[in-house]
């Protein structure tokens, strides 16, 4: 698998070999499982059932890095954060900053797009229970490696959505800008911010997971400061 990310030549061929992975065991019978059984009010739907690749400019100044794609959410319509309350509640955001052309995203083929902006997972299936293994995590490692790097003569800032994507980040840094992490990590939190000096700044953000938006620990106001901190850094008007 590393080599196949490796070879990829730009974001479309990236996004063909990501979907075609079948390097972890547990999460091919996971994603194909929930695919096969389908939730009542999907049940007349096809559903995706692999691996969701990332989704967004090839010249994007701004990253968002998630976890992994939901069960009934990118599992199901094949493309990230769309179908489920996450979605909802981040593309509403991307829409109020400028970086995406509706509030919604529902389908794959629903009109979407994003500015300046590509969105992309840690880890690229639909894990059990929402929770990777941190061996999942690092077998899917060179799909965002080679991601990066494709985008990387715009990237200027990366906001984290949640402490596992800004566990994810770290190695980033040694795989694409040969830099060292900083030691010890800065810890995670929402607004936390590290700033290098060749690679991406990097923004933390709770994850617009239901148990975040539904109890209050992040507020669309919270997001909106997020993403304009990022268009600031990012240099996007």
């Amino acid at each position: 698998m590393v080599a196949r990310a490796a070879r990829a030549a730009d974001l479309a061929d990236l996004d063909g070999a990501v979907s075609d992975c079948f390097a972890c065991p547990r999460l091919v019978g996971w994603r194909e499982e929930v695919a096969r059984t389908k939730r009542a009010a999907f049940r007349d739907q096809e559903y995706w059932g692999r691996p969701v690749p990332g989704l967004g400019t090839p010249d994007a100044r701004i990253g968002i890095l998630g976890l992994a794609p939901a069960a009934h959410g990118g599992n199901r319509t094949g493309r990230i954060f769309t179908g489920d309350r996450s979605g909802d509640v981040l593309f509403a955001a991307l829409h109020r900053a400028g970086l995406a052309n509706q509030p919604t995203s529902v389908a794959a083929d629903d009109g979407l797009a994003l500015r300046d902006t590509r969105i992309f997972a840690a880890v690229r299936c639909a894990p059990p229970d929402n929770k990777p293994t941190p061996a999942e995590r690092d077998t899917c490692a060179p799909w965002l490696h080679r991601e990066v790097a494709l985008i990387r003569p715009t990237l200027r800032v990366v906001v984290a959505l949640g402490a596992f994507a800004w566990a994810a980040w770290w190695p980033v840094l040694r795989e694409v800008y040969g830099v060292r992490p900083p030691s010890p990590r800065p810890a995670f939190g929402h607004g936390a911010h590290w700033s290098g000096t060749t690679a991406p700044a990097l923004l933390g953000c709770y994850h617009v997971s239901q148990q975040n938006t539904f109890t209050g620990r992040l507020t669309p106001g919270m997001l909106d400061d997020v993403f304009a901190r990022a268009r600031q850094l990012a240099g996007v008007d």
